[in-house]
């Protein structure tokens, strides 16, 4: 049996590993695996022929595996395709209790969000679950999609997080090169990804890097996304999974600022009703406490703290 899952409104997503739907194998390894969340895809990661059968071996993997308390999800085709509706209805009407995030590729504006989530809500009226409880989360991917960032992130309150896309954002733009230097290639699309998530209180997740061997490079791409605001990254090999873990796991010194942080800011609220106060020459408010606090809950989940 699988233990008790995350809350995806308040979840941990250090990493998310992405696998093909289409290979009940690979699942199975990616549920056992160390990730903090598992993608099961049934976009990219399966060719146009196997698009329609992997929706069955999806199914199953949902009903069968052990997940370990990992947050489960799976990506559907795009809205735009003539396979997203029935993906979310098969799919969702065999295993949606067993679901906690659908993740939406190729979303170009905040209409494309608003369409997943109405089927969405159908689909759990239809079969009782409780409406709401399956998250969105969104690829960011495009060109428009960067420029509607802030809509999208502010479009439904089942809207769970942000994810930037760098393979299909290269190729919307028009690069030309490999993907290796993101974060000086594509700081804008990045950055402006970031600042929508934040802006809408929902959580940002950094893409791939496809170099899956090289795990020199993920542990770089990782680093930067932490220190760029990211709150985990996506892998596509389980062996990239504890390198993005290490990222963006909190420091012992990280965790005792942010078990003091909040302490101080519930005695300052109680001894004399304010709700700003100086740590050690910073000035802190509300403003800070959720930062601090994904960072113990990270460290819970990772045993750091008890």
């Amino acid at each position: 049996m699988s233990g008790p899952q995350q809350n995806p409104a308040m979840a941990v997503r250090r990493s998310e590993l992405a696998c093909p739907a289409h290979s009940l194998k690979m699942m199975s390894k990616a549920a056992g695996s160390a990730a903090d969340q598992v993608v099961f895809d049934l976009e990219d990661g399966c060719a146009p022929s196997q698009k329609v059968a992997a929706r069955k071996t999806l199914v199953e993997a949902f009903q069968s595996l052990d997940f370990q308390g990992k947050i489960r999800a799976f990506r559907t085709n795009g809205v735009h395709t003539k396979f997203f509706y029935r993906d979310l209805i098969e799919i969702i009407e065999a295993a949606g209790s067993k679901i906690d995030v659908v993740v939406l590729p190729k979303v170009e504006d905040a209409h494309d969000v608003l369409f997943a989530d109405r089927l969405l809500t159908q689909i759990e009226q239809n079969t009782g679950l409780d409406v709401g409880r399956i998250r969105l989360e969104v690829l960011i991917e495009s060109a428009k999609a960067v420029l509607h960032a802030e809509q999208i992130a502010a479009s439904t309150p089942r809207l769970a997080g942000l994810i930037f896309g760098v393979l299909d954002y290269a190729g919307n733009i028009g690069a030309r090169d490999p993907i290796r230097e993101q974060f000086a290639l594509y700081h804008y699309p990045k950055a402006k990804t970031v600042a929508a998530a934040r802006a809408a209180g929902v959580d940002v997740v950094d893409g791939v890097t496809f170099q899956f061997r090289d795990l020199h490079q993920c542990e770089i791409d990782s680093r930067c996304a932490a220190q760029m605001g990211f709150d985990g990254k996506w892998a596509i090999h389980p062996d990239q999974v504890p390198v993005i873990n290490r990222a963006f796991t909190p420091s012992p010194e990280e965790i005792v600022r942010a078990r003091e942080v909040l302490e101080l800011y519930e005695k300052a609220d109680i001894d004399s009703g304010t709700g700003a106060f100086v740590y050690k020459d910073e000035m802190i408010d509300a403003a800070s406490l959720p930062m601090e606090r994904r960072k113990l809950a990270i460290a819970r989940k990772t045993g750091l703290l008890k």
